[in-house]
């Protein structure tokens, strides 16, 4: 037994809501122990194999990452299982749950193998999927959920096609809720919100730009939550950016309905201004709110209203992102800079590292079913060391992802990954 003791740290318990400061030993890929005790300390140092001096530095459990799209099949040159694991390793990312979205959609169990297998022979962190909810993510059919399952599921999504039909959506749900799985939905009217690309207001009256209310965004969400309560299903919203959105899920968590939600870092962290003068990296789905609805989300991270901060990792290559605004795709990638982001929060008083963490990490881990995302025995040796001061002026070109389109290019941020473990296997190193 393997036995690795990682000292001088402060360590992050998301669980627990604290910061001390320790070490923690890592046995056979699983947290064996959480030290505080300088005699024992000194005293395990003596018996281990392998001893990490942190120096010091932030050591917390791996960040889960719901959300994210590698474009394994059909588009390998925007991303890869390779690339994206390396990205993933390089941003303390230690579980990638990845969407169903690709070419084509990961709608059948020979599929979901075909992904699991790519997984495991390429990326160096743990992979997780997700299938989608209908076939096709065309909104007609449901998929063979009980299949998807045995094969390794972790939830059922069609990301951002939104399920118009409501007696189909209604019938998913049910079926979903048979067997006790987890459906994620991207609330939005489509209708209202149909070849918008920016958030309707004074902004985008000055550029000109196809807008959409904040509005179908509640409408979107009160519709789904309606049928979850008809259903009684397990559900997720994965990516609320709305102040207005907010009521509605907050009633719907006091009634006890078995519902989460979640939020876009760069809804948490940007605004529509930063769209400046047309520039199409800005341009994610749904688009970048106001100031207010930053600050709306950033409270409701804090307060637990919304659980889960993801990256929303959708690589766009550069011929998708070169166009005028309205034509250009939609989405950014985010594996590396999830973290950096992040903590802006931290340093702007508005979130503690804790709290980060349980966002980050904990509520993921615990919606899906998965024992990481903890800093406690037993849990698995998914880990992350990182200097939450450390300067860092981003060039997109540095990145490990293939497509290189990030809202962060040139951003000057704080905090820095020094090095990521998976299973007590260190996976990145920057030291």
């Amino acid at each position: 037994m393997t036995q690795v003791l990682l000292s001088n740290a402060r360590l992050i318990d998301p669980e627990a809501g604290t910061e001390t400061v320790g070490a923690v030993l890592v046995a056979n890929g699983l947290i064996a122990q959480v030290l505080s005790n300088t005699a024992e300390i000194e005293a395990i140092r003596q018996n281990a194999d392998q001893v990490v001096d942190c120096g010091g530095k932030v050591l917390a459990p791996g960040i889960v990452d719901l959300g994210v799209k590698v474009c394994e099949p059909g588009e390998r040159h925007k991303e890869s299982f390779r690339s994206a694991g390396r990205a993933a390793a390089a941003g303390g990312v230690t579980t990638m749950i990845t969407r169903p979205d690709t070419t084509p959609v990961i709608d059948s169990p020979e599929q979901l193998e075909f992904i699991a297998r790519r997984a495991a022979q390429d990326a160096p962190v743990n992979i997780h999927p997700m299938a989608a909810l209908t076939k096709g993510r065309q909104g007609r059919e449901m998929v063979e959920i009980g299949f998807l399952l045995d094969a390794g599921a972790v939830a059922f999504s069609d990301c951002d096609g939104v399920v118009t039909d409501t007696k189909v959506f209604g019938r998913c749900l049910t079926y979903a809720r048979s067997l006790g799985a987890l459906v994620i939905a991207h609330p939005q009217d489509p209708g209202l919100s149909a070849g918008a690309a920016t958030t309707s207001g004074k902004f985008a009256s000055l550029r000109g730009l196809p807008a959409v209310s904040p509005m179908a965004e509640r409408l979107g969400l009160e519709r789904d939550l309606t049928l979850v309560e008809m259903t009684g299903a397990r559900y997720h919203a994965d990516n609320l950016s709305t102040a207005v959105a907010l009521p509605a899920l907050a009633r719907a968590k006091a009634a006890g309905l078995d519902v989460s939600a979640g939020v876009n870092i760069h809804h948490l962290t940007l605004n529509e201004l930063d769209v400046g003068d047309y520039r199409t990296f800005f341009k994610i789905k749904p688009p970048l709110r106001s100031e207010d609805d930053r600050l709306a989300m950033v409270e409701a991270v804090g307060s637990g209203l919304i659980d889960i901060i993801s990256s929303m990792h959708t690589p766009q290559d550069e011929e998708s992102k070169r166009r005028p605004f309205e034509e250009a795709a939609s989405g950014a990638v985010a594996l590396e800079t999830l973290l950096p982001a992040a903590l802006r929060l931290y340093h702007a008083g508005q979130l503690d590292l804790a709290q980060l963490f349980r966002a980050l990490s904990l509520n993921p881990a615990k919606r899906l079913g998965l024992p990481s995302g903890r800093l406690t025995a037993g849990a698995p040796g998914d880990l992350v060391l990182f200097d939450p001061d450390a300067p860092l002026v981003l060039d997109r070109f540095t990145l490990h992802s293939k497509s290189k389109n990030t809202p962060f290019d040139g951003a000057r941020l704080q905090g820095k990954v020094l090095k990521t473990w998976v299973a007590g296997t260190e996976v990145f190193s920057r030291v």
